[in-house]
């Protein structure tokens, strides 16, 4: 989800649609079709960036185009965008679940200006970097991380991690533990993460509102053991983050938005419904 001129709600689908949300009927209305697994979306002056399966989409004076293409994809692909300081930020999941990737590009968070040149590999080692978080106050860019499988059902930790320029976050030779609440493996030279999350919940869309972060937390398709929650993170400087269930009841929530000061919104892929949570 991403808020656009005029304040105007855009989402996108799973059928590869972007889709306008009217604030006075609040009914969807299809505005692009045609994308592939769209997870991104974000609004930069008069463009709109749709990441997707592959590629990173402009849509400008309704002409698209592709600023970057033939990105590695596999059991993960490209994630949320972001922009932060004139260039744009996504995640380009891993693709598998533990391999050494032959592409450079994969198991990353990038960055690229808006007109598709001087791609940059920002961070590495992220098993699928899905959320991308902008925290108002700091100008901190943080991302959601879904980590490995296959440990059981109580390892390993899910993170939040903050991104920056050289950071390598460990996989897959470095796994971050819920039980210990550290890191574990072959760890030298890895970036701890900000915050542990709930084990195969998988953290997906983020949004900072009022002095938190919040997290979507889409589960898993076979289970509801994990996940399918918004959990809210308090960041705490030199130390894991305070972690706890804000609001639960969802089928797969996969974005979060503030909407100004009052209210957060939570888009529920299981259903097709966009929640509105307001402050009382």
């Amino acid at each position: 989800m991403a808020f656009g001129p005029r304040g105007i709600l855009y989402v996108t689908q799973e059928g590869g649609e972007v889709v306008r949300v009217d604030p006075r009927t609040r009914r969807p209305r299809v505005i692009l079709r045609g994308f592939r697994t769209p997870l991104g979306l974000d609004w930069y002056r008069s463009a709109l960036f749709v990441s997707a399966q592959g590629a990173l989409w402009r849509v400008e004076r309704g002409e698209r185009r592709a600023i970057v293409k033939n990105l590695p994809f596999g059991r993960h692909q490209q994630d949320n965008v972001l922009e932060r300081r004139g260039r744009l930020y996504f995640g380009s999941g891993s693709t598998c679940d533990v391999c050494a990737e032959r592409n450079r590009l994969s198991a990353t968070v990038l960055s690229v200006l808006p007109d598709g040149k001087d791609l940059r590999v920002v961070a590495r080692g992220l098993r699928n970097p899905f959320g991308l978080a902008l925290d108002p106050r700091t100008g901190r860019l943080y991302a959601s991380v879904n980590e490995r499988d296959e440990l059981g059902e109580k390892e390993p930790a899910e993170t939040v991690v903050e991104i920056r320029p050289g950071r390598h976050f460990g996989w897959p030779r470095c796994r971050p533990s819920h039980r210990l609440k550290r890191l574990v493996g072959r760890c030298r030279g890895v970036t701890p993460p900000v915050a542990y999350l709930e084990p195969h919940s998988a953290p997906a869309g983020m949004a900072f509102w009022g002095d938190a972060l919040y997290v979507a937390e889409w589960g898993e398709y076979l289970k509801r053991t994990h996940g399918r929650k918004v959990s809210r993170v308090v960041l705490r400087e030199g130390r894991p983050a305070g972690v706890s269930t804000f609001a639960t009841g969802f089928e797969h929530p996969i974005a979060v938005a503030a909407y100004r000061e009052t209210s957060l919104l939570v888009a529920d892929h299981g259903r097709g419904v966009v929640y509105r949570i307001r402050r009382r």
